[in-house]
């Protein structure tokens, strides 16, 4: 028996309901903009959000579910997915304008039985990469377009822009004008307020999900070798500096990374924190300085980077169990061997 509306769903992409019912795309807002020297206020929305950067750059700041921060810078040619409920903003420098295309959409359960061979859960079940995709649930997903994406996004736009009109009639009814308080809430665009927005809609809807569902099975194929080479050049930059006093920011600088996403897969890797690693590295460093060389104890501090003496005859007890002292007094009955770790061989 067909239902007579459409149950209520939320906005999220990743919702076990586009999995297990007929369910169909429902568009909000879609809109080209160009911004320029520009702040927005943290905000979400109740659909899921496409950002195609079509020229310049952008930055993009998310509120993670466990309340930290992420920074993502944006350039031609890249886009970010949103998820619904997920707080954001956009940044835009002065003199570095950003032009954009912008996709706001939901979904809905068909109340037509017929679609069930056109429905997103049928697509999820013929398409391995989308059945993975919708599985995987993320906050956000920023991903690099060799075009297709932006040619579906087009498509899509035009045609739901075509419907709008056309169901106005012939004549040309120009789009309102959407007031800056409201620009942010979940809305139709135009007059689109019909439950079925039309074959060709939902085509291209799914075009655009089995090609968002590729790039992110491309990228997560090679997460794993690009993530062993953000660790790998993290530790070496850990070697090369650690007599200094580095922080966390001045490390994550160095490989072009924002320091909440590389304390997370520097963690997901060595099983240690960038701070843990490096203390590590630096009393391995001290021990072999005390048991191999004559330089004054009192100077230690100074050749691993930890300024406080005091500081770190604490880090070094709590390293070894001994002080600095008793460490080099043993260094004739014991052999040291600086450790080398898998991924440094």
């Amino acid at each position: 028996m067909e239902q007579e509306q459409d149950e209520p769903m939320t906005g999220s992409l990743f919702q076990e309901q586009l999995r297990s019912k007929n369910c169909e795309p429902r568009f909000y807002a879609y809109y080209y903009k160009q911004w320029n020297n520009y702040r927005m206020n943290y905000h979400d929305h109740a659909s899921t959000e496409i950002m195609y950067i079509i020229s310049g750059m952008c930055r993009v700041d998310v509120q993670m579910p466990d309340g930290s921060e992420e920074q993502t810078l944006l350039k031609k040619g890249q886009f970010i997915l949103i998820d619904a409920g997920v707080p954001h903003r956009l940044i835009v420098e002065d003199g570095a304008a950003c032009r954009m295309l912008n996709v706001e959409f939901g979904f809905a359960i068909s109340a037509s039985s017929a679609l069930g061979q056109s429905s997103i859960r049928q697509l999820a079940l013929e398409e391995e990469e989308v059945q993975q995709f919708l599985q995987h649930a993320c906050a956000y997903l920023v991903l690099p377009d060799p075009e297709e994406v932006y040619y579906i996004m087009k498509s899509l736009v035009l045609e739901l822009d075509q419907r709008g009109l056309s169901e106005q009639g012939r004549s040309f009814q120009p789009m309102r004008v959407i007031p800056q308080e409201e620009r942010w809430e979940h809305r139709e665009a135009r007059n689109l307020k019909a439950l079925d927005q039309g074959i060709l809609v939902r085509t291209l809807f799914i075009q655009l999900l089995i090609r968002v569902a590729r790039l992110r099975g491309e990228m997560s194929r090679s997460a794993s070798d690009q993530t062993e080479l953000y660790v790998k050049r993290t530790v070496e930059f850990m070697h090369q500096n650690m007599d200094r006093n580095i922080q966390m920011k001045d490390i994550a600088a160095a490989v072009n990374l924002h320091p909440g996403y590389l304390h997370r897969i520097f963690r997901q890797h060595t099983q240690r924190t960038p701070t843990d690693y490096l203390t590590m590295l630096r009393m391995e460093k001290a021990k072999m300085l005390l048991q191999q060389t004559d330089i004054p104890i009192s100077e230690i501090s100074d050749y691993v980077g930890v300024g406080s003496r005091q500081y770190f005859h604490m880090l070094f007890k709590k390293y070894t169990s001994l002080t600095p002292v008793a460490f080099r007094s043993s260094k004739d009955r014991h052999v040291s061997h600086y450790p080398i770790h898998p991924m440094e061989e």
